[in-house]
């Protein structure tokens, strides 16, 4: 069975270093539809946004949302969970296995479903499970701090950078690990589990895409081609 929040490296909060960068990342003045983002050399062209939803500075950590949602809230719970009738059972859009609920088989959020696309517009929206392992691969990571926030220096095959803060996660009615993991979504369902949808998840020494469940709040940054 799938651990509920899929951190099998991380079963003690993680802290970061305490040394502060003194590089990144990039400012380059360059913008879609009024949000700044950083060309950072990849492969596939893909830009990565320089905040996440919700904040105005790369530091800030900006909002929490479940997978498939586009408003913040006060309980994160599959009871409040906009997609299903009260528990994971009973999932009323993305699904595809009729033991879960209504399938209609779909396995990435339609843009009116991406937080990023609705709050940013344009052609704004969540990375899709693909454009996470990108990052991941393609860039150089250090973790560290700026401005007195742990994060990841993420730096592309260019040399140009991008912050991600550890903003944690929301369950229930609570914030968790502010400060020590980083929970980003993707727009990619796990279509193996149908109640999982495929995130970045960092801590000080460690990084990679696994899958976290649906109802929970995730940090979002958005990117675009």
């Amino acid at each position: 069975m799938k651990n509920k929040f899929l951190v099998s490296v991380g079963l003690l909060m993680a802290l970061f270093t305490l040394s502060s960068f003194t590089d990144g990342p990039d400012s380059t003045n360059t913008y879609i539809n009024g949000h700044e983002y950083v060309d950072l050399g990849l492969s596939s062209g893909t830009k990565w946004a320089t905040c996440n939803v919700g904040a105005s500075k790369p530091e800030e950590y900006g909002g929490y949302y479940a997978w498939g949602e586009t408003e913040e809230k006060d309980d994160y719970t599959w009871e409040t969970y906009k997609w299903c009738d009260g528990d994971k059972f009973s999932l009323t859009k993305y699904c595809t296995n009729s033991r879960y609920g209504t399938v209609d088989n779909k396995t990435v959020l339609d843009p009116q479903d991406d937080v990023a696309h609705v709050k940013w517009g344009g052609t704004w929206r969540m990375p899709t499970i693909e454009e996470i392992r990108e990052l991941r691969e393609e860039c150089t990571w250090r973790s560290g701090n700026h401005r007195g926030v742990n994060c990841y220096l993420v730096t592309g095959p260019n040399g140009k950078s991008i912050f991600l803060p550890a903003a944690g996660f929301r369950g229930g009615k609570e914030v968790n690990f502010r400060g020590s993991y980083g929970h980003y979504w993707s727009s990619s369902l796990d279509s193996d589990s149908w109640d999982y949808a495929f995130y970045l998840y960092f801590d000080r020494n460690f990084y990679n895409w696994y899958f976290n469940v649906r109802a929970l709040g995730l940090s979002v940054r958005p990117v675009s081609k």
